[in-house]
């Protein structure tokens, strides 16, 4: 047994650390033309946006525990809404970076995933991943969302075990540029919302009560990070 353990764990180490085969350019295209076609269309963006909102909820939610905020909860819902709760001071630098993390998290989760892709650590990508569905699973607080988390922990695990190096790696460039490209309609969105005056307690107007900034501000933030990682990311993948 130590000797199985002795062999196994340098193996998965490796296998981890370790770099693969990047695509040919055709492929790197072909994932992204896939992105678009559920991210354009509005009838599939309404479910596809699902993959966003778990990004989203779950970027306030890493951020709240990394600045010491105690995370109370994340729900997920049909509508492709969410919620995360966290307790601590209602004020101050780590309330701001968590109301921040939302809607940056998509984009700058794609462009860390475009610098994993562009050293060729494709599975490396394919498990963290895995890694932080399964810890976001631990704080979903309702039905809908659990059901949403297990479906994309379940597919990025079977990718990641059971799929050859070739769909790997079209499953991780798809995956990337979905939220470098999704990353970017959700800021259109909240700005259409505000322009409406259906948004006022938004991320953006949540920010500005914390700050007194605008928030016009803060949604230009949004739209800058969102379009800077998408130019960024997009770079580093179309470099096969």
């Amino acid at each position: 047994m130590n000797d199985l353990a002795a062999t196994a764990l340098p193996d998965l180490w490796d296998r981890l650390t370790g770099t693969q085969p990047d695509p040919a350019l055709w492929v790197v295209l072909a994932t992204l033309a896939a992105a678009l076609a559920v991210i354009a269309p509005r009838p599939l963006w309404l479910i596809s946006r699902n993959a966003i909102t778990i990004a989203h909820e779950g970027g306030h939610g890493l951020i709240a525990l990394l600045t010491g905020r105690q995370l109370t909860g994340i729900r997920l819902h049909s509508d492709t809404s969410g919620l995360t709760v966290s307790r601590g001071k209602p004020y101050g630098l780590g309330m701001i970076l968590t109301a921040a993390a939302g809607y940056t998290a998509p984009s700058l989760l794609g462009l860390g995933g475009a610098a994993l892709l562009a050293t060729g650590r494709i599975t490396l990508l394919l498990w963290v991943a895995t890694a932080l569905l399964a810890v976001m699973l631990v704080m979903i607080r309702n039905a809908y969302g659990v059901l949403t988390v297990v479906l994309a922990g379940g597919a990025f695990l079977l990718v990641s075990w059971l799929a050859g190096p070739q769909v790997q790696a079209a499953f991780a460039y798809a995956v990337v540029w979905f939220l470098l490209v999704g990353g970017v309609r959700p800021p259109f969105e909240l700005q259409s919302k505000r322009r409406r005056g259906d948004a006022g307690d938004s991320d953006a107007d949540q920010l500005s009560r914390l700050t007194h900034v605008p928030a016009g501000l803060w949604l230009f933030l949004f739209h800058a990070v969102a379009l800077c990682s998408l130019i960024g990311g997009g770079r580093w993948l179309l470099e096969v």
